[in-house]
């Protein structure tokens, strides 16, 4: 009989366990036998039965529930981000040598665990590989579906983690915390940030939002705070139309945190197609 998830999870954290620290005291952390990671003066957090760690301090409320997440997962898995999963692992590769990985707000982890499949498969090195976010239903997801990968419910205001503990920072559609980032950054290390540009999802905005404001995008402004962050920044843009399945609509709508699907009277199936359109912001210290 094979171990639980939550031995498994233990087991591997173990492995990887200097690079926790307390998000109470900021002390070194140990993986013990008892599932449980802990620090000197006994903070402890206990690994769940899906393979995750809560190293939350304070309650904190999430908009996004456990549907959101598992359409997330389902359009992801469809290949939709495809281009932009490989574009990200051309970068890693560029390191050539093993290397770990932080995806922040991660959700429910399919573009970190794609991202670490492709790189591994492409030269037969290892990507120790770690997902964050403040959403617990998120990480529930993560641990259940993806293996020997580092998922924690935790808040970058107060990380879990050790100073320059990861090469690359992953931080995909989703909210940045610089200051944090280059606390984590290795010497070498860069931060890999993807933002929407004016072509993304424009036919579900043009669908809901006809004759708005929000019909258009810019990213100008979290571009330029990036580049106000980091130095050395180079952007790289990811742009493909591709069709998509009438059944794969709804499951886009869902996930997308515009409430778009909250929108009633539209129809959905005027939707053949959808635009990928994104800015890769690669930034080192």
């Amino acid at each position: 009989m094979g171990l639980s998830r939550k031995v498994a999870s233990a087991n591997y954290m173990r492995e990887q366990q200097a690079i926790f620290a307390c998000p109470v005291c900021h002390e070194k952390m140990e993986v013990t036998d008892e599932c449980v990671v802990t620090c000197e003066n006994h903070h402890t957090f206990d690994i769940a039965k899906q393979g995750y760690v809560n190293f939350m301090t304070h309650a904190a409320t999430s908009m996004y529930g456990k549907d959101l997440f598992e359409a997330r997962k389902q359009i992801i898995g469809s290949g939709l981000y495809a281009p932009l999963h490989q574009a990200i692992v051309e970068l890693l590769l560029t390191f050539k040598q093993d290397i770990k990985v932080l995806d922040t707000g991660c959700g429910e982890g399919s573009h970190l665990a794609k991202i670490k499949q492709k790189f591994e498969d492409a030269i037969g090195l290892q990507m120790v590989s770690a997902g964050i976010d403040i959403a617990k239903e998120g990480i529930i997801t993560a641990g259940r579906n993806y293996e020997e990968m580092i998922w924690c419910v935790g808040d970058l205001a107060k990380s879990p983690f050790q100073k320059s503990s990861f090469d690359v920072i992953l931080n995909i559609l989703s909210p940045a915390n610089y200051k944090e980032f280059r606390r984590l950054l290795s010497p070498n290390g860069c931060v890999v940030k993807v933002v929407p540009q004016s072509g993304y999802l424009h036919q579900l905005r043009e669908l809901f939002f006809a004759d708005s404001d929000k019909e258009s995008y810019s990213n100008n402004h979290t571009v330029e705070r990036f580049k106000e962050n980091f130095s050395n920044v180079t952007v790289q843009r990811i742009t493909q139309t591709v069709a998509i399945n009438e059944e794969l609509v709804p499951m886009l709508l869902h996930m997308t945190p515009m409430g778009w699907h909250q929108v009633a009277d539209i129809d959905q199936t005027k939707v053949k197609e959808i635009t990928i359109d994104l800015d890769i912001l690669i930034g080192k210290v």
